[in-house]
């Protein structure tokens, strides 16, 4: 099935580039990290909150599954690489190359908010993932990003209202990621715990995924300010180790802990994440029988995933593949898969990667222009998906 220029919903004529000659962008300056911020959960993963009781838990629908077609919100997106869906109905999207923070609003029109302007998109580096935290005087834009030196998350002011925000100062977060061309992991989301998730890359490097003292091959937990968690199993930022690239997290409505992994050559996985896991890599790809490291719950061939973002609702998970170009529908329970993984939309929106649950509708952000897909017109674009309850 040939991907299409229209789903149903009419996109603005003209691209974000075109846009941004006109509009006002913020250049940022990093700083140190200063100030606190009481842990609220929010961003881009869908996870039940605190405040939610087990017997609230347990009486909510546990999947949820795709009831209709993607149609587009905006289109002519340039290499995006992550979405956030805001409480008011507006969407941020990252573009890698360029730096820049986009609002979408309700009718698919984007402006740009901002530009990050520290990002060395040189491979698969640059802007990568984004999430919104808020405390009780401001709203704050968290940002996955490449430097010449390094990868970092910094956070920025996110001021105004739907139609004016604006970025304001940075604040480096955390600092010091290893970075290379490829392997950058880069994907960020806050937790139920109100606890920052970051996952990183190997960076070329895959012995580091082993070393407990290297930030990469790692998912780090910490504190909204950017120190070790409390409760980490190490007292340091590493919450597992063992990743080759990790570019997925979400937590399913019993509260388990997913993230997506890029194998080598034979096998992409999902896995559930566990304090202090193992995960094998670069000893083991895929599963094994040495019982020192965490087995997958999926594996797939990189053919049929490659991939990336990660969302939930109830107990079931949406993943972007990229060299799949599908989205694997996948029902899950106590940590164990209900059924045979599905694959959506094979073939019809291209590489996809990103996937973001906000109520009853899910989120798909496309990568074909990012110079490994084959871009169509139209592309890239962000799309949504109404969900209903399955039976």
């Amino acid at each position: 099935m040939k991907r299409s220029t229209s789903h149903g919903i009419h996109p603005r004529p003209r691209g974000p580039k075109a846009l941004a000659g006109a509009l006002l962008a913020s250049t940022l300056l990093l700083s140190a990290c200063t100030g606190a911020a009481e842990p609220r959960p929010s961003g881009g993963a869908t996870a039940p909150t605190p405040s939610e009781t087990p017997t609230e838990q347990a009486d909510a629908v546990a999947w949820w599954h795709a009831a209709g077609e993607p149609r587009d919100v905006v289109t002519q997106l340039e290499v995006p690489w992550s979405v956030v869906v805001l409480d008011d109905g507006t969407q941020l999207v990252s573009q890698r190359d360029d730096g820049a923070v986009l609002e979408v609003d309700a009718d698919g029109l984007a402006r740009v908010v901002g530009e990050i302007d520290l990002t060395a998109a040189v491979g698969e580096g640059g802007l990568l993932g984004i999430a919104v935290h808020e405390d009780e005087d401001r709203t704050l834009l968290y940002a996955y990003v490449t430097t010449a030196d390094d990868n970092r998350v910094v956070r920025v002011g996110l001021d105004g209202e739907a139609g004016n925000r604006r970025l304001g100062g940075a604040e480096v977060v955390i600092d010091g990621i290893p970075r290379d061309r490829v392997h950058n992991g880069g994907r960020i989301a806050f937790g139920p715990d109100g606890m920052l998730y970051v996952a990183t890359g190997d960076a070329g490097r895959p012995e580091a995924a082993q070393e407990p003292g290297s930030l990469a091959g790692k998912i780090l937990r910490l504190t909204p300010e950017g120190e070790p968690a409390p409760g980490n199993p190490s007292g340091s930022e590493v919450y597992s180790l063992g990743h080759r690239n990790v570019q997925g997290l979400a937590w399913t409505q019993d509260g388990t802990m997913w993230a997506s992994e890029f194998g080598q050559d034979r096998f992409d996985e999902i896995n559930r994440i566990e304090a202090g896991g193992n995960y094998g890599w670069p000893v083991v790809e895929g599963a094994s029988d040495d019982k020192r490291f965490i087995a997958p719950l999926i594996t797939w061939t990189p053919e049929e995933a490659s991939p990336s973002g990660v969302a939930a609702r109830g107990n079931t998970l949406f993943v972007a593949g990229l060299r799949g170009e599908r989205v694997w529908q996948i029902d899950v329970e106590a940590g164990a898969l209900t059924g045979e993984p599905v694959a959506l939309w094979q073939g019809e929106l291209g590489r996809v990667r990103d996937a973001v649950v906000a109520g009853d509708e899910l989120w798909l952000l496309t990568n074909n222009t990012d110079g490994r897909g084959n871009a169509a017109a139209g592309d890239d674009r962000l799309t949504r998906v109404p969900l209903a309850a399955a039976d």
